[in-house]
């Protein structure tokens, strides 16, 4: 008799660039993303950081904080529509937080909570590549 977990096909881990300037929070969401089955493969707390990740890391999907030590993520999100990468924004400010050209983006609100997380996630991927 199969059990369940292996019944159902695994789902492929996806990569992640997670993007948070505050390095307590950016190390929950890291435990969460493993949890739920994501990799995480680059990490960045500051604009400069963002910026090379965002062009040159292997990933699949973005997490991007909105405010980065009071600097806007807009050129980090600017660089993944170029690259055709799908992204979540992460913010506690709420909708008006967001970028004006990506206020119709997902947006996962701070605190973070695992159902949300993933259901952001499975949203931004099935998505696909976004333009």
């Amino acid at each position: 008799m199969a059990s369940v977990a292996q019944a159902q096909p695994a789902m492929p881990a996806k990569r992640i660039l997670v993007v948070e300037d505050e390095l307590m929070i950016r190390m929950l969401l890291e435990d969460m993303l493993g949890e739920l089955g994501y990799t995480v493969t680059a990490e960045a707390g500051r604009l400069d950081e963002a910026l090379q990740a965002a062009k040159t890391a292997d990933f699949d999907v973005a997490i991007l904080d909105v405010n980065l030590d009071g600097e806007p993520v807009s050129p980090v999100a600017d660089a993944l529509v170029a690259r055709g990468t799908p992204f979540v924004f992460a913010t506690g400010y709420g909708e008006r937080g967001l970028p004006e050209p990506y206020r119709d983006r997902p947006m996962l609100k701070k605190p973070f909570q695992m159902d949300g997380l993933k259901e952001m996630l499975q949203s931004a991927l099935e998505g696909g590549k976004q333009s």
